[in-house]
């Protein structure tokens, strides 16, 4: 969102109380200490929680008016100023702004509430614990003061056009004077690369007490482009709007971004699609996909706190953003389609966002797990043929995204018509191997929204809600070492088939546990499990792999080029007391054969080292 150049503080104390859900203004008896922005755990478990701060004027000078933010209103909220309702908000991840003249002592009452329609995502379900799901303001409160007349709020949609490109402008003045005046609008390199800047003057019109909304389109020439990581600089662009002496700016990025049959392509240029799902998503977390050599993350089900969005543009990391819409069950396609329209708003300055979702997990699919055995594979295409959803308010809901965005309606199971596959072998189905046989007998196509295996984090816990310990029960034997394990051997071999056959965009599911077991690659504080490392190794752009990492199979090596120039080099591998060589040349976004690997029966573990012209890269898998 736009950050305002103006006089800006956080509100002060906070004191809180759980109350009913909607009931009026709360007046409680008793109002107990508690920490915003954050999610007091004191109310964990709560469907509604009110928080009160109250604060002197803020203003000095000539400052006449004042302006109170609160981001992150999970879910719903209805604010109270000084005894007066004065706002309703159901859009958490989109800011909740009133400007006012304040009292010489203010109080702010925020009532927040747990979901009641389907738009609250992974934090309406126990994918995440009740201690994530706490209603209240998540991310910031705070209070500007300004002169009688300013910008209130700025919103920018950047698009490339014939190798040029414009962003639309939207600002919205408040006055307390008739207005008649020009509003300036200015672009500027953000950083310290060169590039033209731009300027542009409108007229904006209004009568005292007012909201005037201005309207503009700044035309870009031969703009510098926003790349994703290793293609690329990450440039962006300050967009500012002026009015007298007060400003507020927004920062953008250009760059275009489609998608082919064979991919992601973005300014022109072919671009890998290897992620990571993030639940709950933090700034922290897109260090760690990077580290993990992601290229993409996917909010699962989630709208992260704009930091978050920050990051990426920063990282040069693309972002996959879904609704926050998981789970069975209908939905309001129209209140969709305003969720839709909001997070366009809030998230489409970005340069690092790439593709849209609707609708995940809309089905029960395997709720217990199949082998690979004869009889399971006929159970698992009964279960695919059965498997019935209704995608009308999904694709209406889609057709709200603007027509240049990639927008992948369903991410869904086997048999739910989705245009992103959920494919778990290995841990709903089958064997990790069977990747290939999935796609052939199922239609799979070249979007795969989530896969891996679920493990332990440093201990054995308890049972963990959102995670599913009758499957793991059901694959590894008791431990922390044989979870992880396994979890890794399942998460590598999947992600190195996907590389392999080109797969368009698919996500590991998921970075980091919320929890004290779970899905993540990651335990909840960031320690690494067995599978970070696999997976890192399997997304090393440049990766020499083994097609069947398996004691005693004679196993095809695979060279993936993911980078933007060719590569000739030596591939080694050893394995047991059995060791070869062989060279190999790789195009770039292609994959070439490099020999094949004679396994041991009795070998433990494999190793395979790429000898590149600017350094080593080495494979490992355990054979055990």
């Amino acid at each position: 969102m736009a950050e305002a150049d103006a006089r800006t503080r956080m509100l002060g104390e906070w004191t809180g109380t759980s109350v009913e859900p909607g009931a009026g203004k709360p007046e409680p008896d008793v109002w107990t200490p508690v920490e915003v922005p954050g999610r007091p755990q004191v109310f964990s478990g709560a469907d509604a929680a009110a928080y009160r701060s109250v604060f002197d004027d803020p203003r000095s000078g000539d400052e006449e008016r004042a302006v109170v933010e609160l981001r992150g209103l999970f879910a719903h909220a209805r604010i109270w100023l000084n005894d007066e309702l004065v706002g309703e908000h159901d859009a958490y991840f989109r800011p909740f702004r009133h400007a006012f003249e304040p009292d010489e002592e203010n109080e702010l009452i925020v009532v927040c509430r747990a979901p009641e329609d389907r738009f609250g995502g992974v934090h309406d379900t126990d994918l995440v614990p009740e201690s994530d799901r706490v209603p209240g303001i998540w991310w910031d409160a705070s209070i500007e003061t300004y002169s009688g007349t300013f910008v209130f709020d700025l919103d920018v949609a950047p698009r490339l056009v014939d190798g040029d490109a414009e962003i639309d402008v939207r600002a919205v003045v408040e006055t307390d004077t008739d207005l008649d005046d020009r509003m300036t609008f200015s672009l500027r390199p953000e950083g310290e690369f060169q590039s033209r800047g731009m300027m542009d003057r409108t007229t904006v019109e209004a009568a005292a007490g007012e909201q005037a909304v201005v309207e503009h389109t700044i035309e870009v020439r031969d703009p510098s482009l926003w790349w994703p990581r290793g293609h690329g600089p990450q440039h962006r662009y300050a967009v500012r709007a002026k009015l007298g002496d007060e400003t507020r700016t927004v920062v953008t990025g250009l760059c275009s971004i489609a998608r082919d049959d064979d991919g992601l392509v973005i300014n022109g240029e072919r671009v890998p699609g290897r992620g990571v799902t993030l639940l709950d998503g933090t700034p922290e977390d897109v260090e760690r996909a990077v580290a993990a050599n992601a290229a993409l993350v996917r909010m699962h089900a989630h709208a992260p706190e704009p930091g978050v969005y920050e990051a990426c543009d920063e990282a040069g990391l693309l972002v996959w953003q879904d609704l926050p819409l998981t789970g069975p069950g209908a939905f309001d396609a129209e209140r969709g389609r305003d969720v839709a329209a909001a997070i366009d708003r809030t998230y489409g300055r970005h340069p690092s966002l790439a593709a849209y979702s609707v609708h995940d997990d809309p089905v029960e699919f395997c709720t217990d797990p199949l082998g690979s055995g004869a009889i399971d594979r006929l159970r698992l295409r009964w279960r695919a043929w059965r498997t019935s959803y209704d995608r009308g308010p999904a694709d209406a809901v889609a057709a709200a995204f603007p027509e240049d965005r990639i927008v992948l309606p369903v991410v869904g199971p086997l048999g739910s018509d989705a245009d992103a596959t959920a494919l778990y072998p290995g841990w709903d189905y089958g064997e990790s191997g069977d990747v290939a046989w999935l796609r052939d007998t199922f239609g799979v196509g070249d979007v795969i929204g989530e896969f891996g295996a679920g493990a332990f984090g440093s201990v054995v816990p308890e049972d963990v809600p959102g995670f599913d310990r009758a499957k793991h029960d059901a694959r590894v034997e008791e431990g922390v070492d044989t979870s992880q394990r396994y979890q890794a051997g399942v998460v590598k071999r999947v992600a190195e088939s996907l590389r392999r056959d080109g797969t368009a965009l698919f996500a590991a599911h998921t970075l980091r546990d919320v929890d004290e077991a779970g899905m993540g690659l990651l335990e909840r504080d960031g320690t690494e499990k067995a599978a970070f490392d696999a997976l890192r190794d399997a997304y090393e752009p440049v990766q020499a792999t083994l097609v069947t990492p398996v004691a005693g199979e004679h196993s095809e090596i695979a060279v993936c080029n993911d980078g933007t120039a060719a590569v000739d080099a030596t591939v080694e591998w050893v394995a047991g007391d059995a060791e070869g060589e062989a060279e190999v040349a790789v195009d770039p976004g292609s994959t070439a054969t490099a020999g094949t690997a004679d396994l041991p029966g009795d070998a433990d573990a494999a190793t395979l080292t790429l000898e590149l012209s600017n350094g080593v890269v080495e494979n490992s898998y355990d054979l055990r």
